[in-house]
């Protein structure tokens, strides 16, 4: 009976402490932000450019607020340390991807690795990625088919008679970088990018792709309201998703012919091979790899692994065609560590320094993916004082971060010198580890190719700085360059940089 008695009291005291904690929990208030409108909450508060919305509507509601989206629980961390309690202390918790209709509808139902749910088939995916393309490895044994695209692409201007889309031509040759090393074969003809509709074709695919990804879609917001497709977006998507498929099925079919009517006797040392050799295989975590798992992950590396490197490029070179000054530092180090009788290789870039400060303030004020790619709360958890719920979709402001005025000094203004010794901070890593610039993102969904994604933006960038002399197009002058940003998951310029390059090495390094 006393011990029954004891039982009682226990059990009493411990459902009461419960009782407390859960209802301090209760208490705990939601982060701050705009009020929201029955039904559709916050989507009418949503700029059309969202990332520059956002970071507006973080100066008035602080660097973490909530918002109502249809029915879905959304939190947004607009600072260096909200980014750093989400993605660092916070991560595990914040590891999985919210549903949403690209994922669905064009990434193959969420068979990819960017949008599959964190657990055994993710793991599995991103180790054959980190293993067979990304790892320091891989880097080194390809880094002669990097250098030879470049090599490519720099006798195309060396050649061009007219003005030239600069980002069109960094789309193929970065396309065509990632399919020798895929596939062993270039993906649009001889890489001149001239002419080529095939091109054209896919570099269209791609930026309709970050456009629709980068649309906050109703269906996602209001369930059920999804099978409507107000915005026409899901249909969109659909078709799109066709056009990929057939452009990823051929790839996928030429491989598998050229491998049976080899008979085994040609040992093929790209990625494709790996990964069809992985469907007869079991993987370490989670089994045998599908025809459309791979065909996700190849969607994956030509579009996210391509025209995210191509855009940085295009930005680094619009901004030092607008800063002379810092373009002559460029070329003087180049110069000096290069010479003017070869290209830029690989094994220079850690000997340039100056340059380095460059491509990290080019990271730093046009982040690839301004709006990180949406997380969401395993469970729900307390941050700052606030209470986020369960399934709560979390983004990550990166460009307002970036461009935050208690973070930066002037903010606004490219400045490599900040990344260089007495500079702010000299010792900035955009690797994940100073969230104060992160345009990989941070943590366990950091992007899977930022080490090639570094290697191929710094490679392009010194080798066009140190090759040719820039002229925009027209007469334009280099103060009047539009630096407008167009709407998309990713950060497209929204005018093309139009430019006439001009040889300036000896001619036999071209």
């Amino acid at each position: 009976m006393a011990s029954f008695v004891l039982y009682s009291i226990l059990s009493t005291v411990f459902l009461y402490f419960v009782f407390i904690i859960s209802r301090k929990r209760r208490r705990l208030p939601l982060p701050p932000g705009p009020k929201p409108w029955p039904i559709i909450g916050n989507l009418p508060h949503m700029s059309p450019v969202p990332h520059q919305g956002l970071a507006a509507m973080a100066k008035v509601y602080g660097p973490l607020m909530h918002l109502r989206l249809g029915f879905v629980d959304v939190v947004v961390a607009a600072s260096a340390s909200m980014a750093a309690q989400f993605l660092k202390v916070h991560d595990s918790n914040f590891s999985s991807r919210p549903p949403n209709a690209g994922a669905k509808y064009v990434a193959y139902n969420y068979q990819d690795l960017v949008f599959a749910p964190y657990g055994p088939r993710w793991r599995l995916l991103r180790k054959i990625s980190s293993v067979h393309l990304f790892s320091g490895k891989a880097l080194d044994d390809f880094r002669h088919i990097r250098e030879e695209e470049i090599r490519v692409l720099v006798r195309a201007l060396a050649s061009a008679k007219t003005k030239v889309n600069l980002g069109q031509l960094l789309n193929v040759c970065t396309v065509n970088a990632l399919g020798q090393v895929m596939m062993g074969k270039r993906v649009f003809g001889d890489g001149s990018g001239g002419a080529d509709p095939e091109a054209d074709e896919f570099k269209s695919m791609v930026v309709e792709l970050m456009q629709l990804a980068g649309v906050f879609n109703i269906g996602d917001f209001i369930p059920a309201l999804e099978w409507l497709d107000l915005q026409g977006v899901q249909a969109k998507m659909k078709k799109l998703h066709n056009r990929f498929d057939r452009f990823l099925s051929g790839i996928l079919e030429e491989h598998k012919t050229k491998a049976r009517q080899s008979n085994g006797q040609v040992k093929h040392k790209d990625l494709l091979s790996t990964l069809i050799s992985l469907e007869n295989a079991d993987g370490a975590e989670g089994g045998k790899l599908s025809d459309t798992e791979i065909k996700a992950l190849l969607l994956n590396m030509f579009t996210a692994g391509t025209d995210t490197s191509s855009s940085t490029v295009e930005w680094a070179m619009a901004e030092l065609i607008r800063h002379p000054n810092i373009m002559a530092q460029v070329r003087k180090e180049l110069d000096s560590v290069v010479g003017r009788d070869r290209l830029v290789s690989d094994l220079d870039l850690p000997n340039l320094t100056y340059f380095q400060a460059v491509i990290k303030e080019t990271f730093r004020l046009h982040p690839s993916t301004p709006l990180s790619l949406p997380r969401m709360a395993s469970d729900s958890c307390d941050i700052n004082g606030y209470h986020i719920p369960k399934d709560a979709t979390l983004l990550v402001n990166v460009w307002a971060i970036s461009r935050d005025p208690n973070e930066w000094n002037n903010p606004l203004e490219f400045r490599p010198e900040r990344f260089l010794p007495g500079g702010e901070r000299p010792n900035a890593d955009v690797r994940g580890n100073d969230f104060e610039v992160i345009p990989f993102g941070a943590g366990r969904r950091i992007c899977a190719g930022m080490s090639l994604g570094l290697h191929m933006v710094q490679l392009l960038t010194a080798t066009l700085a140190h090759a040719f002399d820039w002229e925009l197009a027209d007469g334009l002058m280099p103060e009047k360059l539009d630096m407008e940003e167009a709407y998309g998951l990713t950060l497209q310029r929204a005018a093309p940089l139009m430019v006439h390059p001009r040889p300036r090495l000896s001619k036999h390094a071209y």
